[in-house]
């Protein structure tokens, strides 16, 4: 039966034999997946990815490689721009990169993998104030009561 409540500090220091390891990349996946997945997988503590988010990551490294090779499609169809340049076929590839670009920003958010999922608003710095400064003429009072005598 489990104890409820608070752990003491005797139970906290108490390390457990479970040896953990990273998860390994389904075979599903293509090898250039694999390295992505490898590349993440490896950047977060060892715990981060629990077994019912293995889909998650497994769609986040799709979409990245997919993200990838438009891209450099993409890339080819600038460079090579004198010689069969499609503009219709190059919005379709645009839109397609913005689609995935949005898949991997939500997995991303979905597994606390972005700045913005990981970002402590307590330890927000307002960007947006000001420091306040005098009066470029001088005396603050003269400004606060509108008259300049």
């Amino acid at each position: 039966m489990r104890q409820r409540g608070r752990k003491s500090a005797a139970q906290l220091s108490v390390i457990t034999s479970g040896h953990q390891k990273r998860p390994e990349p389904p075979d599903s996946l293509t090898d250039k997946q694999k390295e992505e997945w490898d590349a993440v997988v490896k950047r977060m503590p060892i715990d981060w990815f629990p077994r019912e988010t293995h889909a998650l990551l497994a769609q986040y490294c799709r979409h990245v490689t997919r993200a990838d090779d438009i891209a450099q499609i993409l890339e080819m169809m600038v460079k090579d721009r004198k010689k069969n340049f499609n503009p219709v076929h190059y919005t379709k590839l645009l839109g397609q990169e913005m689609r995935q670009s949005n898949a991997i920003a939500t997995l991303a958010t979905k597994m606390r993998l972005s700045q913005q999922s990981s970002y402590d608003k307590s330890k927000k710095k307002h960007g947006n104030e000001l420091p306040r400064t005098e009066a470029p003429w001088g005396d603050d009072d003269d400004a606060a009561d509108g008259t300049n005598d």
